[in-house]
């Protein structure tokens, strides 16, 4: 089995342009990002897919495979697919150019879940919350799941819904019990299997992703499974010069090392 990690490195970003740039303790977020999937075991090839000279120059300066993308292309999943499309590859896994902190065995775990089932087609990783204030953050996407592990839905909103004399949100987060053992948020690194790519970013977007502003319930929307790994492991995506600075400090204090 063929697996290639491609990370999309998109310049322009709504909220932080050029953060897959920004310097992190002397290298380029990207960097750090490229080198945490190069400790992966299970990855065969790592792609840089960029849409800016800039970048491209950069992955190549830190001895980094970069591919230009068309600027055109309208989620890091279609990127996905143009990169790959004429490749040898059994599977492909999505890690995003804004998660300094992701974790190799992340990776491993994502390529194995096809090894282990053929059944699977997308796979993504979660994590269990311990954060209270997380419950009810719109911008932490929380996640159910069945028995064996596939996504029931994807929501911005805390679920499950915990049917109790609740006077106001904040009472979500009561008691500890309730954060650590049942709720999970979504780590967003994927997994596809080639074909399923493919057929993926050529379905039509859904009522669900466009209500919640979330990729993958076009999937779930339209009948598809997506296996969950749960990590131990936690990220911190870098969206603003805030999260940056949070990344800075973990990693100049070791505690965000491997």
């Amino acid at each position: 089995m063929r697996i290639i990690a491609v990370i999309p490195a998109r310049w322009h970003s709504t909220r932080f342009k050029g953060k897959v740039l920004a310097d992190i303790n002397g290298k380029p977020m990207v960097q750090h990002v490229w080198e945490r999937v190069k400790r992966a075991h299970e990855i065969d090839e790592i792609i840089v897919a960029v849409d800016k000279e800039k970048v491209f120059n950069a992955v190549e300066s830190f001895g980094g495979k970069a591919v230009y993308t068309s600027p055109e292309q309208p989620s890091g999943t279609d990127r996905l697919a143009e990169v790959v499309n004429a490749m040898d590859a059994d599977v492909i896994v999505n890690v995003q150019a804004d998660e300094p902190l992701v974790h190799p065995l992340m990776i491993d775990e994502l390529a194995q879940a096809f090894e282990l089932d053929r059944n699977v087609h997308m796979a993504t990783v979660i994590k269990r919350i311990h954060r209270k204030e997380d419950i009810t953050d719109p911008n932490v996407v929380k996640v159910v799941v069945d028995r064996k592990g596939y996504a029931l839905y994807f929501s911005r909103s805390p679920i499950p819904y915990l049917c109790r004399d609740r006077s106001n949100e904040s009472d979500y987060s009561a008691d500890a019990e309730d954060v650590s053992g049942r709720y999970f948020k979504h780590i967003g690194l994927y997994s596809y299997s080639k074909d399923f790519l493919f057929t993926y970013t050529n379905l039509p977007k859904a009522m669900l992703e466009e209500e919640e502003k979330l990729e993958q319930l076009r999937a779930l929307e339209h009948g598809y499974k997506i296996k969950t790994i749960e990590t131990v492991y936690d990220t911190i995506g870098v969206d603003t010069p805030e999260d940056l600075e949070k990344v800075r400090a973990l990693l100049k204090e070791g505690s965000g090392e491997i």
